[in-house]
Parts: C-alpha cells; sequence; structure tokens
C-alpha cells in the first residue's frame, strides 16, 4: 500500500478500540457551529516572583530628578547651564542614563548572599566653558542620593588615552553646534540660489523663511580624530518620502573650534564637482558647464507606504490574514516589576538604555545559566558612492541614543494580537521619557514541528505503523527601533528546546542619492531621478556566555579532509575521507565564519560534562546574512569599527571592557574612544570568562523593491545558540504538546496519545483594548 493509500484508509477508519480516544480526525481538525467556545487572546501573563530583585534595572525616575538636581548643585563644581539656557561656550548635562553594573558585583548577589549592589547614574556633560573644552562622562552614585553619593569621572570602560573625554571637535553633533552654523549655511545658500533655482528648482534661504523649498540635512562623521571638525549637508525636496527625493547639491561647513565667527564654507559639489567657493561655482554655471539631467520629482506619493489602488487587487486579500493566536492561554509568567520571565524552562531579566535599548541578563535553560548578559553594542552602516553623501556616509547608530527610539508597537502587525506589552523608559533631562507599548513578549508556533518521525510504510503493510509528531513554539521578545529612515526589528527568540534565535531586520526609506547615469557601480536607479546607493549594515553583539558557570572555552571543530586506506577495501587504494580536528581558542581573536561551513564553534565548559563526559557547550550556528563589514581601511572607519569588520571575536571579560564601542566613537575614525582592536592582547581564554562578540547584518545591494520602503521579508539577519552536548538528549521528552499515533494497517484500527493536551475547538475573538493608548508622557 502506498503512503497517500494509507493515509486514506486511515481518514477513513473509524476508531473502535476501548483504548483510543475517538477522535473525528486526527490530522486536521474542522470546526462545527455546535462545538466552538470563544478564545480571548487579551489575557495577562501569569505572574511570577522574580527570585530577586533586578539589579540591572534602570534608574528610577526619582533618582533621574534627584540625580539632575545633585550635579547642577553649586557645591558639586561643575558650573552647570540648564540646556534650555546654554550655548556651546557653557557646561551643559547632554544626557543621563543607568549605569552599567559591574559582573564581578552582581554575581556575588544573585548567586550568593551578597546586599543587591547600588545603582549609579551616567551622566555625560558638555564642558563647553573649559579652558580646554570637552565631553565628559561622569558616574553618579550610589543611589538613592544621600550623604554617600559623589560624582566621579567615568573613564574606565574607555582605552583611548583620555578616559571618558572628547576633545570638543569629535564630540557628539547635538542642536546647539548645529544652530551655530545656520547663519553661515544660510548667508552661503542664498548667495547660490539662483543656481539652485535654475538647476534643480529649489532654494534654500534658511529653514524659517518661505521661501525655502529644500530640506537640508547632515551626514557624518563629522571629525576624524578631535582636530577638526566639519559638516556635510545634501538637500532633498521636503515630503513624507524625503529621503527618496535627492538632489544633486552639497555643501560643506568648516565648523573647527567653539567660535562660530571662524566657522566657514569648505566648498560645494555638484555634477560630482568641487568647488571651493560660490565664485567658481557661479563660473562654471555661466559658463554652461553644469546642468541637471535627470530632474528630481517633487511628487512623492509613489514613495509613500501606503495601499496603490493601481496595483489593483489580490484575489481573497479582503480577508483577514492568518494570525498566530497564544490558543491556549500564556504559556509564560512574568514580574513586570521586575521585568523577569520564565518560559518553558527559560528564565531571564531585562532592562533597557537609552543608548542600546533592550538588554538581557541571567538567561538560565532549566536553572542552568547559558549567558550572564546579550546585548545590542552598535548598529551601524557604511555606504559607497561618488558624491559627499553616500561617499562619506559612516553611521553608529548608538550615537543617537537606539534606545530613544523604539516606539509604540502595533499589535497584530508588528506583534501578534494578544501579545504582553511592556513600555520602554529612559531618562530626558530630569525627568523619564514613556514610550507605551515599545516592547512585546509573545508566544509562536515555529511553523514546523520541532521534531517527528513515522516508522513503517508500505513495505511494513502487514505490521503497526508508528508516528509521532512534536509541536515547536518559541517565546519572542520584540522591538523596533526608528532610526531615522530606518526601522530595526530586534527579535530575541527563546526556543523550547534549549535554543536561543537572535534576529535583526531592517526596513524603511533608502538613504538614496540622485541618480547618475554612469554610476551604476554604486546601486541602481530605483525612481525618477533616485539611486539606491549601496550601504553595508553591520549589527554587533556581545554574548557574554556563562555555560554552567563561568570557568569557558571556545572550541572549535574543523571538519578537514584526509587521504586514508581501507583494508577491507585494497583495490580502492587511497582515497579522500572525512574527519574533524578539534581544538580550543587560546587567546582572545576576531575571526570570521570558516568557507563551506566547514568549522563548528561552541562556547564549552570542560570541567561540566554530560553524563558521557562530553564538556557541556552551546553551539554558535549562523543563520541568515552572517556578514561583516566589507571595507577593512576607510579613514571613515579604520579605528572606530574594528567591531564591525569580522563575523565573530573572542575575548576575556573584564570588568573594563563592557562595550566593545564607544557612542561617540563615530566622530574619532583615527583616534576613538574606546578601540576594539585594544581588546586582543594576548590573553588566555581557555577556561576563563569568556566574551563572544558577533555580527548580524546586511550588505543591502539596493533594488526597486526597496520602493517604497525596503521590506522586512528580505532584509534579515540572524543567528542561533544551540545545545551541544549541553544534555544528555534532546529537550523534547518533557513537553506534552505531542502525538504519538499507532495504526494497524491490516485492521485498521487507530489508537493515539495525546499526553492531556487535547486538539482546541474554539473560535476567536478578538477583544477590545481595555484602555487606549496615551501619548509618549514624562514622569
Amino acid at each position: 500500500m502506498s503512503v497517500k493509500s494509507l493515509m486514506a484508509a486511515l481518514l477513513a477508519t473509524a476508531i473502535s478500540p476501548a483504548t483510543a480516544r475517538p477522535e473525528p480526525d486526527l490530522w486536521r481538525r474542522a470546526l462545527s457551529a455546535s462545538d466552538v467556545r470563544t478564545c480571548a487572546v487579551s489575557d495577562e501573563a501569569p505572574h511570577v516572583k522574580a527570585p530577586k530583585a533586578n539589579p540591572w534595572a534602570p534608574i528610577t525616575p526619582d533618582d533621574v530628578k534627584a540625580v539632575w538636581s545633585y550635579v547642577h548643585a553649586p557645591e558639586q563644581g561643575l558650573n552647570l547651564t540648564a540646556p534650555a539656557n546654554a550655548t556651546l561656550n557653557d557646561n551643559y548635562v547632554f544626557w543621563v542614563d543607568t549605569l552599567y553594573l559591574n559582573k564581578t558585583r552582581v554575581l556575588s548577589y544573585i548567586d550568593g548572599d551578597a546586599a543587591q549592589p547600588p545603582k549609579y547614574a551616567r551622566v555625560v556633560i558638555f564642558e563647553g566653558g573649559k579652558e580646554k573644552p570637552v565631553s565628559q562622562e561622569y558616574m553618579v552614585g550610589p543611589l538613592p542620593v544621600s550623604e554617600k553619593t559623589s560624582v566621579a569621572k567615568y573613564d574606565y570602560p574607555f582605552n583611548g588615552g583620555q578616559g571618558g573625554a572628547i576633545d570638543f571637535d569629535g564630540r557628539y553633533y547635538d542642536g546647539k553646534r548645529s544652530a551655530g552654523y545656520q547663519s553661515l549655511l544660510k548667508g552661503a545658500m542664498s548667495e547660490v540660489a539662483d543656481i539652485t533655482k535654475a538647476l534643480f528648482d529649489g532654494e534654500y534661504y534658511g529653514s524659517g523663511d518661505n521661501r525655502t523649498n529644500l530640506v537640508a540635512a547632515s551626514t557624518g562623521p563629522n571629525s576624524l580624530d578631535a582636530t577638526q571638525s566639519w559638516v556635510t549637508i545634501m538637500f532633498r525636496y521636503p515630503g513624507l518620502a524625503s529621503y527618496m527625493t535627492p538632489i544633486d547639491f552639497y555643501i560643506i561647513l568648516d565648523t573647527t573650534g567653539t567660535d562660530v565667527r571662524t566657522w566657514s564654507v569648505r566648498g560645494f559639489v555638484t555634477n560630482t564637482r568641487f568647488f571651493k567657493t560660490a565664485a567658481e561655482l557661479r563660473a562654471a554655471y555661466e559658463a554652461g558647464e553644469l546642468k541637471n539631467e535627470f530632474p528630481q520629482t517633487k511628487d512623492q506619493t509613489w514613495a509613500l507606504l501606503e495601499k496603490r489602488p493601481e496595483m489593483g487587487v489580490r484575489d481573497l486579500e479582503d480577508r483577514m490574514a492568518p494570525q498566530n493566536i497564544e490558543i491556549g492561554g500564556k504559556r509564560y509568567k512574568l514580574d513586570r516589576e521586575q521585568q523577569y520571565v520564565e518560559y518553558m524552562g527559560w528564565s531571564f531579566y531585562m532592562t533597557f538604555t537609552r543608548v542600546l535599548g533592550l538588554m538581557f541578563y541571567d538567561i538560565k535553560f532549566k536553572g542552568e545559566r547559558v549567558l550572564y548578559e546579550l546585548s545590542l553594542q552598535e548598529a551601524a552602516a557604511q555606504y559607497a558612492g561618488n558624491q559627499p553623501k553616500a561617499a562619506n556616509t559612516v553611521y553608529h547608530d548608538t550615537y543617537f541614543s537606539i534606545g530613544t527610539y523604539s516606539a509604540t508597537l502595533v499589535e497584530g502587525y508588528d506583534c501578534p494580537f494578544g501579545s504582553t506589552m511592556l513600555n520602554a523608559t529612559f531618562p530626558n533631562n530630569d525627568k523619564t521619557e514613556v514610550h507605551p507599548q515599545a516592547i512585546c513578549i509573545f508566544e509562536a508556533d515555529s511553523g514546523y514541528p520541532l521534531a517527528r518521525h513515522r516508522y513503517g510504510s508500505g513495505a511494513h503493510a502487514t505490521g503497526w505503523s508508528h508516528m509521532a509528531s512534536v509541536k515547536s513554539s518559541a517565546l519572542h521578545t520584540r522591538h523596533v527601533a526608528t532610526v531615522g529612515n530606518y526601522d530595526y526589528l530586534f527579535d530575541y527568540a527563546f526556543h523550547i528546546d534549549g535554543s536561543i534565535e537572535i534576529e535583526v531586520r531592517a526596513s524603511g526609506y533608502l538613504q538614496s542619492s540622485p541618480y547618475y547615469k554612469d554610476q551604476g557601480k554604486f546601486g541602481p536607479r530605483v525612481g525618477q531621478s533616485t539611486q539606491g546607493s549601496y550601504h553595508d549594515h553591520v549589527l554587533t553583539f556581545k554574548a557574554d556566555f556563562d555555560i554552567v558557570d563561568s570557568k569557558n572555552a571556545l572550541q572549535r571543530t574543523d571538519l578537514i579532509v584526509v587521504n586514508q586506506t581501507q583494508p577491507w577495501f585494497p583495490e580502492l587504494g587511497t582515497f579522500e575521507q572525512m574527519e574533524l580536528s578539534v581544538s580550543n581558542f587560546k587567546t582572545e581573536e576576531q575571526f570570521n565564519w570558516a568557507a563551506n561551513g566547514q568549522s563548528m564553534f561552541v562556547v564549552v565548559n570542560d570541567e561540566k560534562k554530560n553524563s558521557f563526559g562530553t564538556p557541556r557547550g552551546y553551539r554558535l550556528v549562523p543563520g541568515r546574512s552572517n556578514i561583516h563589514l566589507a571595507i577593512q581601511n576607510s579613514p571613515l572607519s579604520r579605528k572606530s569599527s574594528q567591531l564591525l569588520k569580522s563575523h565573530l571575536a573572542v575575548t576575556k571579560h573584564h570588568d573594563t571592557e563592557p562595550y566593545a564601542n564607544s557612542w561617540q566613537n563615530v566622530n574619532l575614525p583615527l583616534k576613538p574612544q574606546q578601540d576594539f582592536s585594544k581588546f586582543f592582547d594576548g590573553e588566555n581564554v581557555d577556561g576563563e570568562d569568556i566574551v563572544v562578540w558577533f555580527n548580524l547584518g546586511m550588505h543591502h545591494f539596493t533594488r526597486s523593491e526597496d520602493v517604497p520602503v525596503t521590506l522586512y521579508s528580505e532584509a534579515v539577519s540572524s543567528i542561533v545558540f544551540a545545545p551541544q552536548n549541553f544534555h544528555d538528549r534532546a529537550q523534547e521528552g518533557d513537553l506534552q504538546n505531542r502525538r504519538w499515533i499507532v495504526s494497524n494497517a491490516t485492521s485498521g484500527e487507530l489508537t493515539y496519545e495525546d499526553y492531556g493536551v487535547q486538539l482546541p475547538t474554539c473560535k476567536v475573538a478578538l477583544e477590545e483594548p481595555t484602555s487606549k493608548l496615551e501619548a509618549y508622557s514624562y514622569i
């Protein structure tokens, strides 16, 4: 009997044995009008009390207010001016955040009987009022503010030579610095307004002038080593899709120093030509040497992310698309106050910072720690082109405080209906800003069985046939950060087999360029006068593994080809065979995935073995689009982006190396505040507390399908951490969501075991939300 015939027979067979549960259809479950109930999808996750208070939690709103008052008090001697009243030549607080806690102190609390370590605030002060103006980081604590609280320079995490200080010309380009060049920009562009009007039907007289019909947008970096500073400004037509309507005109300003009166025009660029002065530009224009061969459209409707009636309607698309519903109720528990989660053997804490966004700590599976920390370190992009925007753009999104751009998620679209929604909170001046429902947690069907096997076929038609299938699911924690033109979706999935998947997706508008017919090597034409500029996205993560404890190693298993002979087949002579070569990394190293996937990398604990004597570990499994930065030696990213230049790296953990990058590094490519290359100083990593740094991302080969926006379905990168001999067997034997089916092809008898989990018989009723979403608020 064929497989198809056997299945047909099984489906047509009634269940009669007393040992069998009646089931009208083992393979499909149809609903009838008389056999339904309502499945609510908005129930709260059951509460669980965290084992201990979350030591990594953000500082409280009261602490934010108290720290703000503390540093502004005259007795601290910081001579601060309120930011609203400050100028470039004043000292003022730029931002406040939660300070990173040293691992050594936390472990004695989370694993032992030590008291909870006190929290500290991280305060960035722009000290323009000093004789040598700098940006300086400080640590303020312990908190809450008391007579024990003090303020000290936060220098120790940075290895660039100046600690937490950065000279003025390399510091963050905030609104006060931007305001300083507005008069210069207005004057320079007004002088050539007749030229930009003739070439591009656009003029710029300053952002507040009614005659202005262009948008000025800057790019970075703005310095190389903090000894100079510049601003590159591109122009676009205004509108909802402004990123897609650039014009071929750029101005570069020299903004070195704190005296705006000394700032000057470095030059203009158009037609891929550089003109040092407005006079040189005008001479070329009057000589007829400048042209606009592909005029940009001012109509931006072609680039809006909206329904396009002219594209028609797909059949049956008026029906609601399939949804992931937690149909049996929530199977994870949550301590909202402590940001602590338990799910199917997993447990972990969460926290949130303005610079790095969502972070995970003390990740355990079945009570044993796998990771101490899992966190984003950087989200970078470097562009290619032959004009100042594309050719000279490098972004580090921590520079913009990526966490502050995590905003409200759309239930049912960004996250499934019924997801648990959490707020993202972070300090903003002396208040705490709240972005409601910016983080979601949900369990999702994986779309495939965790495991399945059928024994028996047509060759065994007279015997018994067995089939087993185990349902697969994962708990997802997700947020989306919209930094400028890109929406980065960060998804952390905790699978029921004990594996963790980290996935990043990118959507949003291209930072496009004007189209040039002879520059297809930088990207394709995607609009009337718009080119999709090629660029690399690279996102660096930190994985501080603690496999059972902190004495870990990174093991490399190479699949090698050797020549062998076999005495039982002497006639084959010498021929190729495969072998495994196993070794541990001895010292700190940056390295890449092996060609053809012929190397396996596993974080192991050689002192902790499973019952078969094999070291327990977690494997690093490359997913989709595991890349590193293509450019290795550009002056715009030479030393500031070292962390982006390999797939992977392993270092020994130090409390003095909590970050792979500095959030201000992007303006210091030749003299970074944090130089990742200095992490690799020959230290032993075999049997030590080690950290694995890994990169996700994509070489963005832009395409017309990036219009209106890049699609999440294609722009995706991922990695999996999977148990490798961590257990004695696969972690599926304790799962009840499974079916064990036994059939007798001769008698037609069919029995099955559901382990107490019956197929649901319900219809879905999407409940109205109990409360309306509130706008961003401040505490």
